[in-house]
């Protein structure tokens, strides 16, 4: 695949990896703590302020349409999404986190924040505000 763009520089690369790595291994230990597998995790993460369709809901997974099926029934059984008629498609349903599903949502952003404290924490509050624009670019320019 030809690009005209350079790449990344190796040190960047690797903190980036680094952070990765910590970020994720604080997500999997938080899915664990509260009996939800890492996919479960992020489907409440795209979920948390949108409702998708089993579809749309695939792509942002980057799952086939019957495995997100088969996630949502068990995330649906312990009450933490839910199913709704899409008006514009009665073939499909759209689905959304749930009132109990926010409360864990929002008791679990508390709980990663104190996990990655030990991140953050080494950063002045301009520094952190500096990250957080930076990371914010990134994350809209990707795929690009």
């Amino acid at each position: 695949m030809s690009t005209d763009r350079a790449s990344a520089p190796p040190a960047l690369v690797e903190a980036l990896g680094a952070v990765a790595f910590e970020v994720m291994g604080s997500l999997t230990k938080l899915a664990a703590k509260h009996d939800l597998s890492l996919t479960q995790l992020r489907m409440l993460g795209i979920l948390r302020d949108r409702r998708l369709t089993i579809s749309e809901l695939a792509r942002a997974l980057g799952l086939d349409r019957s495995s997100v099926s088969g996630l949502v029934d068990r995330t649906e059984r312990r009450g933490l999404v839910r199913r709704e008629p899409n008006p514009a498609d009665a073939r499909s349903v759209h689905v959304t986190v749930s009132p109990a599903g926010a409360d864990a949502l929002a008791l679990g952003a508390a709980e990663l924040a104190e996990r990655l404290t030990a991140l953050t924490d080494a950063l002045r509050p301009s520094e952190a505000d500096r990250l957080t624009v930076l990371l914010e670019r990134m994350i809209e320019h990707r795929g690009l």
